[in-house]
């Protein structure tokens, strides 16, 4: 039986319960993503709770080339991390992440994520930006998506909606630059209150985790430095995913209209 608190931090595929492969399905409708559904996995005693989820799932399964069979309880729990599958889970291939070059869409938002320490609150941050409008999210080399059914569960499927790049190298940056955008970081040091700041579009924010931070070669960049307000003296940083959160809302908020 496998470590589940272990093997959230293990690479994996599967994508665990209904929401999290409907969200898939869409994002390949809608060519955001091009993730591959192998074959889905359902527990076999849910035939009649289930049947309206498994009758779309059905009714998906020959344009997106994947097959669907019923297994025992045990046959699935052996294979998901999480306990919030119900009974359905799909077995996945890698995700390809187009270059931003030409991808850029004008007056808009997209966010770059550095250094979350933990899946989950890499996930927790996608839900979040992706509720407030982020046109896409540019991650680094490293990255949680190794740990895509962890991250899509706790995403509530928004990391397989929300167009994904990869970050290179400055170039990544200046292609932003020359689009128009302000780059924007979140540090403490030299900063601006996000509630004082410019965040109208175009806007490229970039957010690190609350241990590492944002990398000094990614810092150099920035043309205006950001930081979250707190209603009392606390020496600590907020989690990645909250302070993503509240400035992707900030910037939802003056923008509007």
């Amino acid at each position: 039986m496998p470590d589940k608190e272990s093997d959230k931090f293990a690479s994996s595929n599967i994508l665990e319960g209904f929401i999290s492969i409907r969200s898939l399905i869409e994002a390949r409708e809608a060519k955001i993503n091009d993730r591959p559904i192998y074959k889905i996995i359902y527990d076999i005693t849910k035939n009649v709770s289930k049947r309206q989820e498994l009758d779309y799932l059905k009714s998906k399964a020959a344009p997106h080339n994947f097959t669907i069979e019923a297994a025992e309880h045990d046959v699935i729990k052996n294979q998901t991390t999480g306990n919030t599958h119900g009974g359905i889970i799909a077995l996945c291939g890698e995700r390809g992440f187009a270059p931003i070059a030409g991808n850029i869409l004008p007056r808009s938002f997209y966010i770059m994520l550095e250094g979350i320490e933990d899946p989950y609150n890499f996930g927790y941050a996608l839900r979040s930006v992706y509720a407030a409008g982020a046109a896409g999210v540019i991650l680094s080399p490293r990255n949680w998506m190794g740990a895509a059914g962890v991250v899509c569960r706790a995403s509530a499927g928004a990391s397989e909606l929300i167009p994904m790049y990869i970050y290179d190298d400055a170039e990544t940056i200046n292609l932003f630059r020359e689009a128009g955008y302000k780059i924007i970081c979140a540090e403490k040091r030299n900063a601006v209150s996000v509630y004082e700041s410019d965040l109208r579009f175009p806007v490229f924010l970039i957010i690190g985790g609350e241990k590492r931070g944002i990398s000094r070669s990614l810092r150099d960049t920035a043309d205006t430095f950001v930081k979250l307000d707190y209603a009392r003296p606390f020496k600590s940083a907020l989690s990645a995913a909250s302070a993503a959160s509240i400035m992707a809302y900030e910037v939802f908020r003056q923008n509007r209209v």
